[in-house]
């Protein structure tokens, strides 16, 4: 997980190394299997200021053929919320399945199902774990551009890996909910400019968190109030610029937060903020700061909808989803509607 430095020459998409990964659903690999051999992969991609950077990954080339007509077709696996801590990367817990140590340090890799799944079914996957996730430095939660770019090369990345039944042009589909179904939307409509070679066909992007400002009163008080420490964290990496101005709204509650959240995995965070509210962390009123700058700015360049998909997209959102709010899915259809993409 630790790539080389300086990184090899090289473009987006072109892997880096690569090995054989274990796959199981559990640690004993005794209860079920998944019906593919996996390969873990490091590939080139881009962070959100445009520098190269290597990102991790698992490709899974199933055990089945493909039943349907043409090539084996692709999907590109966008990871739901996982954590910010390295130990939750998805290519690191398809080796053990369930990841504990003590303190609640506990991840269940709820993803392993639907891959299972498709494998089966015959379709070859390929996951990303975003940057900074197993990979050094802190992983850019929900930042739009950075994994958006992260879902794309691991495309690229495994139409160019050896030995496996993909045609190099054959077709590939994005897939993700929550978080993944954010990288999901961005990967859709960053194809375009970003991997126009890509013979995208389609794109599923479930629950995606289009409008990042939207987020915060849902979270207040929920059971993901520590995701928001991710989200900071994320952009004090991203931007750290802007490291100082946001520290400074920030109560020591607050600083406790960033600091406890940027080693955890989703269960931990869950377990210890769970049901907490968002106001004792900050020194304004938090509903008020995401309209000021640099907030306001900040989350606006994470808004996605912005640009047209080349592929049909299918949103899938629950009008009473507690934790990712319906509306700004619901209006990330409509941007792409009014720009002629095909939408359902």
């Amino acid at each position: 997980y630790t790539p080389p430095d300086p990184l090899p020459p090289g473009q987006p998409g072109d892997l880096i190394r690569t090995e054989p990964s274990r796959l199981v659903l559990e640690p004993s690999g005794q209860l079920g299997a998944i019906m593919a051999t996996g390969t873990r992969i490091m590939y080139r991609s881009t962070d959100a200021r445009g520098n190269p950077m290597a990102v991790t990954g698992t490709y899974f080339e199933p055990y089945n053929d493909w039943p349907g007509q043409g090539p084996r077709p692709l999907i590109v696996y966008g990871p739901g919320t996982q954590g910010q801590g390295d130990q939750c990367a998805p290519s690191r817990q398809f080796n053990q399945g369930i990841h504990w140590s003590p303190w609640l340090d506990l991840a269940f890799n709820y993803e392993e199902l639907f891959v299972a799944t498709m494998v089966a079914r015959g379709f070859a996957i390929v996951m990303t774990d975003y940057q900074g996730l197993g990979t050094p430095g802190l992983h850019t939660y929900v930042n739009r551009v950075a994994q958006g770019n992260a879902m794309l090369d691991a495309g690229r990345a495994a139409m160019r890996l050896p030995d496996t039944s993909l045609d190099p042009h054959g077709p590939l589909a994005f897939w993700g909910y929550s978080q993944g179904g954010g990288a999901a939307a961005s990967a859709a409509e960053l194809a375009p400019s970003y991997a126009p070679e890509l013979h995208v066909v389609g794109t599923y992007a479930g629950a995606p968190p289009a409008d990042l400002k939207e987020l915060f009163p849902y979270a207040d008080g929920s059971a993901l109030v520590g995701v928001v420490g991710y989200a900071l964290n994320s952009v004090i990496t991203t931007y750290p610029e802007f490291e100082q101005t946001i520290r400074a709204k920030m109560t020591p509650r607050g600083a406790d937060l960033l600091y406890k959240v940027q080693d955890q995995c989703i269960a931990e965070t869950i377990t210890k903020f769970m049901f907490r509210h968002l106001q004792p962390y900050f020194k304004e009123d938090i509903f008020a700061l995401v309209s000021q700058e640099p907030f306001k700015s900040l989350c606006d360049m994470q808004r996605i909808g912005k640009y047209k998909p080349n592929a049909p997209v299918m949103i899938l959102s629950n009008r009473y989803d507690p934790l990712v709010p319906w509306g700004p899915a619901r209006q990330l259809g409509l941007d792409w509607c009014a720009q002629g993409a095909d939408v359902q």
